[in-house]
């Protein structure tokens, strides 16, 4: 069985940490990568330029649905 992987963070445009990173590692170790999303940032190598919060209901929906549907290992 593939593990099915659920990570909660925010999401890097410039790919090098957060969600992006989170299935990157997940896809390397063979797990089933979900997320839900915390935060949009407009971030690159320099900084974090700006960051977007998501509405702590929205994040409890993502989570969820996901948890209903697909279910969650870790």
């Amino acid at each position: 069985m593939i593990p099915r992987v659920l990570s909660i963070a925010g999401s890097d445009s410039c790919g090098g940490a957060g969600i992006q990173a989170d299935l990157k590692t997940f896809t390397v170790l063979r797990a089933y990568g979900m997320t839900a999303i915390t935060a949009l940032t407009a971030q690159n190598t320099q900084g974090v330029h700006g960051v977007l919060p998501v509405a702590p209901e929205f994040l409890r929906q993502q989570i969820d649905v996901v948890t209903a549907d697909v279910g969650v290992d870790a």
